[in-house]
């Protein structure tokens, strides 16, 4: 059972579904459109109760979620929306005991998604140019992880180079993830700083972006399985026997660019997307039967 403390994040949800976040201190009120409830009513309480504010109105006291949380946070920089950032820690494979290098923290919405991916026994180590965003992006991440341990938070320049340590003793890095408007002048550097096998992505909003991006993964010749792609993201209202899509949606944020780290062993690596319409082929022309054995499409009924 997870008790609210001094210090912590709450959402309070009304009957509507809407969220107002506040921070637990002791002593303290939180005030709405002429309602309140003290702070000290909230402490103590567990995640999910049903409390009420002066006038009687009832509310849900909530523990947000980092989907929740990214949304309602302080912001420095532009925060990632939650879609971008579960489809970054997938298709990044962030794994428990990962080690992850991170350049272009921002508000921290992305630290603190690697954070919880690579858990304790792995370990974030993000750069971040400008201090003010830093600031903001530690406050962020204190504040939903509390103190984190396994994080190093470095205010650099990755476009001059990652450090992984003094030759000879260098700890590469499982992955690189880079949230930056020019990540292609860091992509020599993440091919120094990957391991073999390693996975390389970076995320940025516009067309000419990628293709620089791209094009700069391909010089390099060690970076395989190159592959580009966004998502989108609708809410579907359902009320009995009433089902439409919102009228709204979340529909181009930005473009997820994800290569592998590998030998210079092929003259011509494949890209993901000729992998996947050979795959297709294959899927056509061979279908499993129901002993587990292979049958070609012509016995399919």
């Amino acid at each position: 059972m997870k008790i609210f403390e001094s210090g912590k994040r709450v959402h309070l949800v009304d009957k509507k579904g809407r969220q107002y976040a506040l921070t637990l201190k002791a002593g303290e009120t939180f005030q709405h459109s002429g309602e309140t409830i003290s702070h000290d009513e909230l402490i103590g309480k567990s995640d999910g109760t049903l409390v009420t504010l002066s006038s009687g109105k009832k509310m849900l006291a909530l523990s947000p979620t980092l989907a929740e949380y990214t949304l309602k946070m302080p912001r420095g920089a532009q925060v990632l929306y939650p879609k971008d950032l579960a489809m970054i820690t997938m298709w990044a494979d962030v794994y428990p005991g990962a080690r992850i290098f991170e350049a272009g923290v921002g508000s921290g919405a992305l630290t603190i998604a690697l954070l919880q991916a690579v858990g304790d026994r792995g370990s974030v180590v993000s750069y971040e140019r400008r201090d003010d965003f830093a600031r903001t992006a530690m406050r962020n991440i204190e504040r939903f992880l509390g103190q984190v341990s396994n994080f190093q938070l470095l205010q650099r320049d990755a476009h001059e180079g990652i450090d992984c340590g003094p030759p000879g003793n260098e700890k590469l890095f499982d992955r690189v993830v880079l949230d930056l408007p020019e990540p292609w002048n860091v992509v020599p550097h993440a091919a120094k700083a990957l391991r073999l096998g390693g996975i390389y992505l970076s995320f940025v909003p516009t067309v000419p972006q990628i293709t620089q991006t791209v094009d700069a993964l391909k010089e390099t010749r060690t970076f395989g399985l190159i592959e580009t792609f966004e998502s989108f993201s609708r809410n579907w209202n359902i009320q009995g026997r009433s089902v439409r899509p919102d009228l709204r949606m979340i529909g181009h944020s930005g473009f997820i660019t994800v290569a592998r780290r590998v030998e210079q062993i092929m003259d011509v690596l494949p890209e993901a997307s000729e992998i996947k319409d050979l795959q297709t082929k294959e899927d056509r022309d061979v279908a499993p039967d129901w002993d587990g054995g292979q049958a070609t499409t012509a016995d399919v009924v």
